[in-house]
């Protein structure tokens, strides 16, 4: 994880992303590089963003704090973001940082513009995938007959909201 220190900053305070209709870009964004990959080699690097647990939340001013509020809202359709540079040959990803700058996130559930759709309230976990890919597939076709490595930060958790709600956390 690339720009740990910010990430590190804003787990303290507990993370918070903004998420809008029309689609809100992460800050602080995931950047990633990578080591110890074949150089010869294709790879499919790519994000998704999973649930840490069934439980919605809402922050407590008096405390600065955010509490359990219940039992979370029904799962939004999982997506994958697949970065729009992918494949990566490996010698690429032993020289060069991955930036996922351009996933955005909504709270649209009829989102057509492949924005990761997230509820508002809930605690989420960032993953990055990487695929190495063979050379007779031509498309990513089944995750179970392919070669992968999952890589999660746990200083990347967030709740997603539609307005800061820990005000420090807009001064970082």
């Amino acid at each position: 994880l690339e720009t740990k220190e910010l990430w590190d900053k804003f787990h303290e305070l507990g993370t918070e992303m903004i998420i809008t209709k029309s689609g809100r870009r992460m800050f602080p964004t995931i950047r990633v590089s990578f080591s110890g990959v074949d150089p010869e080699a294709k790879y499919i690097v790519l994000m998704d963003i999973v649930p840490v647990d069934n439980k919605r939340y809402r922050y407590a001013y008096h405390r600065s704090s955010w509490l359990v509020a219940g039992k979370a809202d029904p799962p939004l359709p999982a997506r994958l973001y697949v970065h729009p540079d992918s494949p990566f040959t490996g010698e690429q990803l032993l020289k060069q940082m991955v930036s996922f700058e351009k996933v955005k996130l909504t709270n649209n559930e009829l989102d057509q513009h492949g924005h990761i759709i997230l509820n508002s309230m809930h605690k989420y976990q960032p993953r990055v995938h990487i695929i190495k890919k063979k050379d007779h597939t031509a498309s990513l076709l089944n995750l179970k007959t392919e070669e992968f490595r999952t890589f999660i930060f746990p200083e990347t958790v967030f709740t997603a909201v539609t307005a800061y709600q820990n005000q420090l956390v807009s001064r970082v």
